[in-house]
């Protein structure tokens, strides 16, 4: 099953690999695909001090944490989006949070779930209707039963 994870949610795992959502990540490849646009790894770069500063980890250990979350990630770029879903990505998320675009775009392209943290993104999305948004707790849920069917 792919999974769309967007900035939040990779940003959450980078800054704790123990966490839930670092577990779900790092533990789940014979479970879920997980994919994320090239957008993705601008933000980390944009956001790197930032991350740097929250995490209070050394360069090193940062850097490593962003390793074993990335490696993790098959990376698209949003060019091999056909245009129609970028064209309804922008539609949908115009007058929520315009970043959220090419995840969007992804996720509908690939007929996926996206994973994201963002409250309001998941309100914004399923007050238009849209259904394949799925929370960490929805996903944690999803892993625990279908580990249990193999």
């Amino acid at each position: 099953m792919i999974i769309v994870v967007d900035t939040n949610i990779v940003f959450s795992a980078i800054l704790n690999t123990n966490s839930t959502i670092g577990d779900l990540i790092l533990n789940s490849q014979n479970i879920f695909q997980f994919h994320s646009c090239n957008f993705l790894l601008n933000e980390i770069d944009n956001h790197w001090e930032k991350l740097k500063r929250i995490s209070k980890l050394n360069t090193s250990d940062l850097s490593e944490s962003r390793y074993l979350i990335l490696k993790n990630i098959f990376f698209v770029s949003e060019q091999q989006i056909p245009v129609q879903y970028r064209i309804s990505a922008h539609e949908l998320v115009k007058d929520v949070d315009i970043k959220d675009v090419a995840f969007v775009a992804l996720n509908e392209f690939q007929k996926s779930f996206l994973w994201t943290g963002d409250k309001v993104l998941i309100k914004g999305l399923k007050n238009k209707g849209y259904k394949n948004v799925i929370t960490t707790k929805e996903l944690f849920q999803l892993k625990e039963f279908l580990s249990t069917r193999s």
